[in-house]
């Protein structure tokens, strides 16, 4: 299964869905691919946010090698599911589609939410990163049943 999380800049919010996603899924010795886009191309090449790093390593998860990239519609044959943290990303990731089966990857990453941009607000950070986790948690478990 391959699996790509998007947000705006790909420096905080998908950088840590794919980090946590992908620690996961090697702890669970699941044979999925994990990767992370921006809809905005600004962050290109650049790290994660530093914040997102730090708490990413406070809680055991290495995402200081990952580098932004920016969602092209040739991702959508690449992946299987694309994840997006908010309504805006779901707008820009669903208006480079083109099929319907582009489409019907594209899902918010949490139902009917949004995840919380913390670039603004460090001290989003750690709530940011609990709920992410929690919801691969919840993502791997309904993947592993399908």
């Amino acid at each position: 299964m391959r699996i790509l999380m998007v947000c705006l800049g790909n420096i905080c919010r998908s950088p840590l869905a794919h980090g946590i996603l992908e620690h996961m899924v090697r702890a669970e010795g699941l044979d999925w691919e994990i990767d992370s886009a921006g809809t905005g191309d600004w962050h290109v090449g650049q790290a994660p946010d530093k914040r997102s790093v730090q708490i990413a390593k406070d809680n055991g998860v290495d995402i200081s090698m990952q580098r932004a990239q920016f969602f092209t519609p040739a991702l959508f044959d690449a992946f299987d599911h694309i994840l997006v943290m908010d309504h805006q990303n779901y707008k820009d990731v669903i208006a480079q589609a083109q099929q319907e089966e582009d489409k019907e990857k594209v899902t918010l990453f949490l139902p009917n939410d949004m995840v919380p941009d913390p670039y603004y607000d460090s001290n989003m950070f750690k709530p940011v990163f609990e709920l992410i986790k929690q919801r691969c948690e919840q993502l791997i478990a309904e993947w592993r049943e399908s």
